[in-house]
Protein backbone atom coordinates (compact mmCIF):
# COMPACT_ATOMS: atom_id res chain seq x y z
CA UNK A 1 0.00 0.00 0.00
CA UNK A 2 1.40 3.43 -0.88
CA UNK A 3 2.49 5.43 2.13
CA UNK A 4 3.90 8.90 2.63
CA UNK A 5 6.59 7.26 4.77
CA UNK A 6 7.97 5.04 1.98
CA UNK A 7 11.65 5.68 1.39
CA UNK A 8 12.06 7.88 4.46
CA UNK A 9 14.66 7.04 7.08
CA UNK A 10 14.14 7.22 10.82
CA UNK A 11 16.44 8.99 13.25
CA UNK A 12 16.68 9.45 17.01
CA UNK A 13 16.11 13.09 17.96
CA UNK A 14 18.20 14.02 21.00
CA UNK A 15 18.41 17.73 20.20
CA UNK A 16 18.63 19.76 23.46
CA UNK A 17 16.16 22.20 21.89
CA UNK A 18 13.44 19.66 22.76
CA UNK A 19 14.60 18.91 26.34
CA UNK A 20 11.44 20.44 27.86
CA UNK A 21 9.21 18.28 25.66
CA UNK A 22 11.26 15.15 26.43
CA UNK A 23 11.02 15.92 30.15
CA UNK A 24 7.24 16.45 29.97
CA UNK A 25 6.87 13.10 28.22
CA UNK A 26 9.39 11.38 30.49
CA UNK A 27 11.57 10.26 27.57
CA UNK A 28 15.21 10.85 26.66
CA UNK A 29 14.58 11.08 22.91
CA UNK A 30 12.04 10.41 20.17
CA UNK A 31 12.23 8.52 16.89
CA UNK A 32 11.26 10.66 13.89
CA UNK A 33 11.11 10.29 10.12
CA UNK A 34 13.41 12.40 7.99
CA UNK A 35 11.84 15.22 6.01
CA UNK A 36 10.71 13.95 2.62
CA UNK A 37 12.30 15.26 -0.53
CA UNK A 38 9.60 16.15 -3.01
CA UNK A 39 10.33 15.86 -6.68
CA UNK A 40 7.85 17.35 -9.08
CA UNK A 41 6.53 15.51 -12.07
CA UNK A 42 8.41 15.82 -15.32
CA UNK A 43 6.50 17.09 -18.32
CA UNK A 44 6.02 13.55 -19.68
CA UNK A 45 4.63 12.30 -16.38
CA UNK A 46 2.48 15.40 -15.91
CA UNK A 47 0.92 14.88 -19.32
CA UNK A 48 -0.37 11.49 -18.13
CA UNK A 49 -2.42 13.17 -15.38
CA UNK A 50 -5.82 14.71 -15.47
CA UNK A 51 -6.54 17.29 -12.80
CA UNK A 52 -9.86 17.51 -10.97
CA UNK A 53 -10.65 20.79 -9.27
CA UNK A 54 -12.57 21.38 -6.07
CA UNK A 55 -13.32 24.72 -4.44
CA UNK A 56 -12.34 24.63 -0.74
CA UNK A 57 -15.45 25.36 1.34
CA UNK A 58 -16.50 25.26 4.97
CA UNK A 59 -16.19 21.73 6.33
CA UNK A 60 -13.79 20.50 3.64
CA UNK A 61 -11.00 18.19 4.70
CA UNK A 62 -8.23 16.63 2.66
CA UNK A 63 -9.24 13.15 3.77
CA UNK A 64 -12.79 13.75 2.48
CA UNK A 65 -11.50 14.86 -0.93
CA UNK A 66 -9.18 11.85 -1.04
CA UNK A 67 -12.08 9.51 -0.23
CA UNK A 68 -14.18 11.09 -2.97
CA UNK A 69 -11.51 10.97 -5.69
CA UNK A 70 -9.29 8.03 -4.63
CA UNK A 71 -11.73 5.81 -2.76
CA UNK A 72 -9.85 6.16 0.53
CA UNK A 73 -9.24 9.03 2.93
CA UNK A 74 -5.79 7.66 3.73
CA UNK A 75 -4.40 9.27 0.56
CA UNK A 76 -5.07 12.84 1.75
CA UNK A 77 -1.32 13.48 1.71
CA UNK A 78 -1.25 13.07 -2.11
CA UNK A 79 -3.57 16.05 -2.53
CA UNK A 80 -1.69 18.02 0.11
CA UNK A 81 1.66 17.34 -1.55
CA UNK A 82 0.38 18.11 -5.04
CA UNK A 83 -1.02 21.46 -3.85
CA UNK A 84 2.12 22.21 -1.79
CA UNK A 85 -0.03 22.76 1.29
CA UNK A 86 0.81 20.18 3.97
CA UNK A 87 -2.36 20.33 6.07
CA UNK A 88 -6.02 21.35 5.98
CA UNK A 89 -5.10 24.49 7.90
CA UNK A 90 -3.09 25.75 4.93
CA UNK A 91 -6.21 25.98 2.75
CA UNK A 92 -8.56 28.94 2.93
CA UNK A 93 -12.20 29.09 1.93
CA UNK A 94 -12.32 29.87 -1.78
CA UNK A 95 -8.97 28.20 -2.59
CA UNK A 96 -8.96 25.95 -5.64
CA UNK A 97 -7.74 22.46 -4.74
CA UNK A 98 -6.17 20.41 -7.52
CA UNK A 99 -6.54 16.63 -7.38
CA UNK A 100 -4.22 14.64 -9.67
CA UNK A 101 -5.78 11.60 -11.35
CA UNK A 102 -5.51 8.70 -11.81
CA UNK A 103 -4.05 7.84 -8.44
CA UNK A 104 -1.83 5.08 -9.86
CA UNK A 105 0.03 7.62 -11.99
CA UNK A 106 0.54 10.10 -9.16
CA UNK A 107 1.77 7.25 -6.89
CA UNK A 108 4.28 6.37 -9.61
CA UNK A 109 5.39 10.00 -9.84
CA UNK A 110 5.83 10.23 -6.07
CA UNK A 111 7.59 6.86 -5.95
CA UNK A 112 5.21 5.28 -3.45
Amino acid sequence: MPSRYNGRKKFRNIDPLYDNIFEERDVASVIQYTTPKFHGAGITQFNRLSIAQELWTTGDRLYKLAAKHYGSGRYWWVIARFNKKPTDAHFEIGDMVYIPLPREVIFEIYNV
